[in-house]
């Protein structure tokens, strides 16, 4: 069973950072790309940064030159780092994998349960 589990969430104050992980564990074979996600509340999920499994990255256009992503990937581990936090940062980040696992034979995208990520004014 593959599991994807995010850490480093929390409260924060207009222009502070805070680093994301996403851990992936589990019956894995190989993984393809990693990204993050957010949703904010009344609001659908949005593609934030996405990171290939050789190190190319995007960013959605409200975060470039703020947020940087990362990976290691001999630990299967996404990181988002988030610098000079906006309000409107504020939203529930949630890691994703395109991922093979074992016994399956075509890539699948697994999701990890979320993390709240809260910017005051």
């Amino acid at each position: 069973q593959v599991q994807l589990v995010e850490s480093g969430g929390g409260l924060v104050q207009t222009g502070g950072s805070l680093r994301l992980s996403c851990a992936a564990s589990g019956s894995i074979f190989s993984i393809n790309d990693m990204g993050w996600s957010r949703q904010a509340p009344g609001k659908q999920r949005e593609l934030v940064a996405v990171i290939t499994s050789g190190g190319s990255t995007n960013y959605a256009d409200s975060v470039k030159g703020r947020f940087s992503i990362s990976r290691d990937n001999a630990k299967k581990t996404v990181f988002l780092q988030m610098n000079s936090l906006k309000p409107e940062d504020t939203a529930v980040y949630y890691c994703n994998a395109d991922l093979i696992a074992y016994g399956r034979r075509a890539y699948e995208k697994y999701w990890g349960p979320g993390t709240q990520v809260t910017v005051s004014s």
